[in-house]
């Protein structure tokens, strides 16, 4: 079964920088779109960036533009979020998204 799992959250002073990581199993990695999305406290998840299987091609929110930075490594079956310039409203649970399913979620802090 596939299974999505995200690490990396934390508390950051806004201005700073964060890395999440996502490890997917149980399907072809290299094969699939893979995607970041955040929900924040009372609001609707939302997408974030997403990469293509190859990596050559990327899209990001505008919110987050300039910003982030999505990337991969398919041969650790890993999907990054790079984030820096990280701003209060950027606090949320971030997700990973691939293949119709969801990790857990990581909690992203953004506070001073």
């Amino acid at each position: 079964q596939v299974q999505l799992v995200e690490s990396g959250g934390g508390l950051v002073q806004p201005g700073g920088s964060l890395r999440l990581s996502c490890v997917g199993s149980g399907f072809t990695f290299s094969r699939y779109v893979m995607s970041w999305y955040r929900q924040a406290p009372g609001l609707e998840r939302e997408p974030v960036a997403a990469i293509t299987s190859a990596g050559d091609s990327t899209n990001y929110a505008s919110s987050v533009k300039g910003r982030f930075t999505i990337s991969r490594d398919n041969a650790k079956n890993t999907v990054y979020l790079q984030m820096n310039s990280l701003k209060p409203e950027d606090t949320a649970v971030y997700y990973c998204f691939a293949v119709a399913s969801w990790g857990q979620g990581t909690q992203v802090t953004v506070s001073s």
